[in-house]
């Protein structure tokens, strides 16, 4: 399969960025789907394809996967900092579309950093990413302060200067709390929407936190629980899960 890496300058960002990019067989004729696939906050645009055989899954299928270089971003756009959610949520989109026949109807899975930000991605971008996965999300990252993070939990008080940064003292009800987003959302325009969280992982309360939220305002989902922790074994498996979920979502 043709593999590619795009460097680009990103005017949202004001520097120039990466993304790697998984097309398809050439003898598969577009227009495409589109899967964009979010690394999680250690990592950038390459660990998917170092760490899982991401390739190997979608082989065969008329997809596009994007793989951009979120940095540390959180899928945001930065109270005091950079505009990742402006240059992948809208920017990327259209140069791939510049670049490459697609269909209408994306879909956009991640994990970890990235799981909350295909979440808010599918959530905010409903008409772009109609289809939503999460893996072992940080699906309240932007609902809380800092002070009642898992991140404080997990890190101490060594990332509270970036966690205000890019959140400011107090997200809640703000364009980066993904509660207060679904709450907003109009039944008609919600999104096709799964996640999943290991049984050892340490977002897993936050993650049936969510489910109980979804579920008391309505919103359609699909939610599974499986053995694991936050690591690369669980996310390898269960990326093949995102994928038919996409599948049966777009019909591809």
């Amino acid at each position: 399969m043709p593999f590619l890496e795009l460097k680009y300058f990103s005017n949202a960002l004001q520097f120039a960025t990466a993304a790697n990019i998984i097309l398809p067989n050439p003898d598969i004729k577009g227009p495409y789907h589109v899967m964009f696939l979010l690394h999680g906050l250690s990592d950038d645009h390459t660990i998917w394809s170092r760490r899982t055989s991401i390739e190997r899954y979608v082989e065969g299928l008329p997809l596009i996967v994007v793989m951009p270089n979120g940095g540390r971003g959180w899928y945001c756009d930065a109270v005091n900092g950079s505009a990742y959610e402006t240059a992948i949520a809208k920017e990327l989109p259209e140069i791939i579309e510049t670049y490459f026949p697609t269909r209408e109807e994306w879909c956009v899975t991640g994990l970890s950093m990235g799981g909350y930000g295909a979440t808010k991605l599918a959530f905010k971008y409903p008409t772009r990413f109609r289809s939503g996965h999460s893996h072992s999300g940080a699906q309240l990252y932007g609902s809380l302060p800092f002070e009642e993070s898992r991140f404080k939990e997990r890190v101490g008080d060594d990332v509270q200067p970036e966690h205000v940064r890019i959140l400011g003292s107090d997200p809640r009800n703000g364009p980066n709390d993904l509660v207060a987003i679904s709450v907003a959302l109009a039944a008609d325009a919600r999104p096709y929407y799964r996640f999943d969280c290991g049984l050892d992982d340490f977002l897993l309360d936050e993650n049936r936190q969510f489910r109980d939220h979804l579920e008391s305002i309505g919103f359609p989902h699909e939610y599974e629980e499986f053995t694991g922790d936050h690591s690369w074994p669980y996310w390898d498996e269960h990326v093949q899960d995102a994928i038919a979920f996409h599948r049966r979502n777009l019909g591809f």
